[in-house]
């Protein structure tokens, strides 16, 4: 009995010891954890990773503040944190100079810090975790340009300005725009991370550039709303958005990749496992990395349905992993609420040995409730090795993708290398044409004035593209660092003069001044010519194309004050650079809003640039709006050695791209204001370039009368007010575009019957199904054959000419009115109501009707004959004539009644005319179509 009872004394004793080391542990690790706003799904996204990363450690309190984005309120948070004696801090800052003495204190006290997302100013920080913005943005102009096939138009939808990941995400992505010449963007609007702020100021956007077709938003939600707009202006289908972020979830990323509202989503990871596996290791004294710089990689149709799939996966597993972790805790309160049970009993039966066998039992049971957790640990066990092996999977994807990318970089550079050798054969053409054409020019004095004007455009253009392919192989040159310095001793005013030299002729034919001031007779130093002869002429010929006639142009030298450099400078008066240029003047391929001013091909500031630089100098500028710019350009005085040449330098001759003076051409006489011209057929041309205007004018005025534009809205006001027979419009035009101007005319009733021939560079089956659904009546591609133009005038002329029999043939005297179907018809809708309101007025005249339709009688007069084919007063005629047999059927009224209700001054003008138009007297008509009465 005793033995029992001791045995009992002792298994109670340990049952206890037993009872009080299954408590749960308390926490082995207090983290604190501060950003800037809990709100948004990628924040959302954030916080879920690391719960997921926690629930594998229930050792880890994490205690989070939330500081609303605002700095202030998270300095005071970290201190907080610091002063209730957490281990370590995780820091995602919403500001960074504010935030910083907070996280510095927290480094004095020895508490480590994790600086998640963003970083601080300071670089006294534990460890970093976040994304590359730059690589985002870089990502997203590769991405955009697969989508372009190298070539096109994209707009950018960016974040709150000031934000450093906007900042860095615009300048990943121009960088990456830089490879791609055919590449241009046409301007960003600021959408503040949300779907709606961006609506109103891309709408503007895409009707003034309605070429883009790729549009790169720096979240996914303002991604989604990008894509609404393109919806409500009809251009889903042909705009492509490419969003960041690809989080998973409904609405989120992945989930707007499948349902098309995006192309692609770039992967901006929240980091939050990353940064709490991080902490974890620095806590537990384990080697971790300082920088954690998170991937990232295009998600588009080939991978979302894997990583849906994925992410589905984990989301479900990770749901298994709580499901088993409830179970578990549940378990182990019933197997600590049973352990208490048998404590009791075996308490109260330590002096009753009958009960032994209760105890024994109890302590089966207790076996078998731990066999069970047993179980449930080995499945867990088996979950999270399931996890790691799917990570690795997810490791090996990335890996595969990173590798496809290195390739797609690599065939890019191919492709680059091609374009370069292309522009290098060019050059064997090019001089080909050049040769035969000057050998014409100098050599054949039997040349008509108009063939020697072609001959002379062809010169021209001929020389700007050698330019342009010369300009493109520096470009390469300075790309892959081939181009090198040849430094020789000179006088660099002498040089400059030179070249200064060469833009005196062009200068004076738009009376530009040119002001050349030296400080110095001669300043000497090393320089390669063939280098800044390059710059010069860049500076020179831009000065001088966007300086207005009668402008000036002042080309200043001097040494520096402590001698060591040499100043240039290019000052012009033109119109300044605007703001928004500004930021993106020295980038490859950029071409600003310059008005009507012809823009260039947006390399000779960049290659200007990119030569100073490689000379060691710099290329800097200043500008006030209206009131002109300067560009400075600073070399050094001396040189290294490896940078000089004993060999005499030679200079590199351009051909200046302003035309020479050529024989003005006879030019027809206008058309009087007012005039009715009768049958002669009118063409209104409207075209930005000069030579392209003045080569169709010629062309067309040997079988019409022409008259030209320059801008959109000049040619559609002349089009409104001369009425023509057709309008040759080109497509890209400053201020008002083609498309826009065929647009105006089709919807405006004066000029709805007017066919337009569209011109344009732009030869995409897209682009010319854009250009008939606008109404444009023919579409043709630059180059085009001027024969071929010629003839499709005359078809379409004479397409027209049927359609005035048709509308003839439509007024007959069965028909009072002309149904609206088509604005002509509305048109001759119109004029017949009034001219029938007005039928009793002998005095009816066409500037009475013309001004009842709010127009210039010359609008009206050219209107009706361009519809019908006959004039104002002859269809006023046959409209009351047409009258007159209906009312000459009523025998109540008299031949006289007729001819005054008709407004005709007398009744013997009225039988005149009546007998003229049907050959039959009025007396005649009644006697044949009224019977007699009884």
């Amino acid at each position: 009995m005793l033995s029992y009872l001791r045995f009992y004394s002792l298994l109670a004793v340990g049952l206890a010891l037993f009872t009080g080391c299954t408590h749960q542990p308390t926490p082995a690790y207090r983290i604190g954890f501060s950003q800037c706003s809990m709100s948004g799904p990628w924040r959302q996204a954030m916080l879920a990773g690391m719960e997921r990363e926690l629930s594998f450690h229930p050792e880890v309190q994490l205690h989070m503040l939330d500081a609303h984005d605002n700095s202030r309120v998270q300095q005071q948070q970290i201190r907080e944190l610091l002063h209730d004696g957490v281990d370590l801090l995780i820091v995602s800052p919403y500001e960074a100079e504010p935030v910083t003495p907070a996280v510095e204190e927290a480094i004095a006290q020895g508490v480590p810090v994790v600086l998640l997302d963003r970083r601080t100013a300071s670089p006294q920080y534990s460890a970093y975790v976040g994304g590359d913005n730059l690589e985002v943005g870089e990502t997203a102009a590769r991405y955009a340009a697969r989508l372009l096939q190298q070539r096109g138009y994209v707009a950018e939808v960016m974040g709150t300005p000031g934000s450093s990941a906007t900042a860095e995400r615009h300048q990943g992505f121009a960088q990456g725009l830089r490879r791609y010449p055919g590449i241009r963007s046409v301007g960003q609007v600021t959408g503040d991370w949300k779907e709606k702020t961006l609506k109103p100021a891309l709408t503007k956007l895409l009707q003034a550039h309605p070429e883009v077709t790729v549009i790169f938003a720096h979240n996914d939600a303002m991604g989604r709303g990008a894509h609404e707009v393109c919806q409500q202006l009809g251009r889903a289908r042909q705009v492509k958005v490419i969003g960041v972020d690809g989080l998973s979830g409904a609405g989120e990323g992945i989930d707007l990749v499948q349902r098309g509202v995006l192309e692609a989503s770039v992967l901006y990871s929240p980091g939050g496992e990353e940064a709490m596996r991080t902490a974890l290791s620095i806590m537990r004294k384990q080697p971790y990395k300082r920088e954690n710089t998170l991937g990232t990689i295009v998600i588009d149709s080939t991978n979302v349905r894997t990583l849906q799939q994925q992410t589905d996966k984990m989301v479900s597993q990770q749901a298994d992993i709580l499901r088993q972790q409830g179970l578990l805790q549940s378990l182990r309160a019933t197997y600590a609420s049973q352990r208490t049970v048998l404590y009791g009993l075996m308490v109260s039966l330590l002096g009753a040995i009958v009960l032994g066998g209760v105890a024994w039992q109890s302590a089966r049971k207790n076996r078998l409730i731990n066999q069970k957790l047993a179980i449930q640990n080995a499945e867990i066990d088996a979950i999270n090795h399931q996890l790691v092996s799917q990570n690795e999977e997810i490791s090996q994807q990335r890996n595969q993708l990173e590798a496809m990318a290195s390739q797609a970089r690599a065939d890019t550079e191919a492709k680059l290398r091609f374009f370069t050798n292309f522009s290098h054969e060019l050059r064997t053409p090019l001089t080909l044409i050049l040769g035969p054409v000057e050998e014409l020019l100098t050599s054949s004095p039997d040349l008509t004035t108009a063939q020697r004007h072609d001959l002379g455009l062809v010169r021209r253009n001929t020389q700007r593209l050698l330019q342009l392919v010369n300009q493109l192989l520096d470009f390469r040159k300075i790309e892959v660092g081939k181009m090198t310095v040849r430094a020789t001793e000179g006088d660099l005013v002498a040089f400059v003069r030179e070249i200064v030299d060469a833009f005196e002729k062009p200068a004076r034919l738009r009376g530009v001044q040119l002001r050349f001031l030296a400080a110095e007779p001669v300043l000497r130093g090393w320089f390669d010519g063939n280098i800044l002869d390059k710059v010069f002429f860049n500076l020179l010929s831009n000065a001088l194309k966007f300086t207005p006639d009668q402008g000036q142009i002042t080309i200043s030298l001097q040494a520096s004050p402590d001698g060591q450099n040499l100043r240039v400078s290019v000052a012009d008066t033109g119109r300044g650079i605007s703001d928004q240029d500004r930021a993106h003047i020295f980038e490859w391929f950029y071409q600003g809003d310059q008005g009507a001013v012809a823009k260039g091909s947006g390399m000779g500031l960049a290659l200007a640039q990119g030569l100073t630089r490689l000379h060691q100098g710099q290329l800097t500028f200043s500008s006030r709006p209206g009131q002109g710019s300067t560009f400075v350009v600073t070399i050094p005085r001396e040189l290294p050695p490896d940078l000089r040449s004993a060999e005499p330098a030679t200079t590199t001759v351009f051909a200046l791209d302003e035309p020479e003076p050529l024989p003005d051409l006879a030019e027809p006489e206008r058309e009087p204001a007012g005039l009715e011209t009768g049958s002669e057929t009118l063409v209104l041309v409207i075209e930005d370039n000069a030579e392209v205007n003045n080569f169709l004018a010629r062309k067309l005025r040997t079988d019409f009368r022409v008259q030209t534009a320059t801008d959109g809205h000049t040619g559609f006001r002349m089009a409104t007010d001369l009425i023509p027979d057709l309008v040759v419009c080109d497509v890209m035009m400053p201020g008002l575009s083609g498309l826009e101007v065929v647009a105006k005319l089709k919807e405006d009733w004066r000029t709805s019957h007017i066919p337009v021939v569209l011109l344009t560079a732009r030869n995409a089956p897209e682009q010319q199904v854009e250009g008939v659904q606008a109404g444009a009546d023919l579409y043709l591609t630059k180059p085009f054959n001027p024969a071929f133009l010629l003839e499709s005038v005359r078809t379409l002329l004479a397409n027209r000419s049927r359609q005035r029999e048709h509308f003839r043939r439509e007024l007959s005297v069965d028909v009072a009115t002309v149904p609206a179907s088509n604005p002509e018809q509305k048109f001759l809708a119109d004029l017949t109501a009034i001219v029938e309101a007005n039928l009793t007025k002998t005095n009816l005249s066409v500037e009475d009707i013309a001004r009842s339709l709010g127009i210039s009688r010359m609008q009206l007069y050219r209107k009706v004959k361009a519809v019908l084919g006959t004039g104002v007063t002859d269809f006023i005629q046959g409209l009351r004539l047409t009258k007159a047999r209906e009312l000459l059927l009523d025998d109540t009224l008299t031949i006289t009644d007729v001819a005054y209700e008709l407004g005709f001054s007398s009744p013997s003008y009225f039988s005149t005319s009546f007998k003229t138009r049907y050959q039959i007297s009025p007396t005649e008509f009644r006697a044949l179509h009224i019977t007699p009465h009884a």
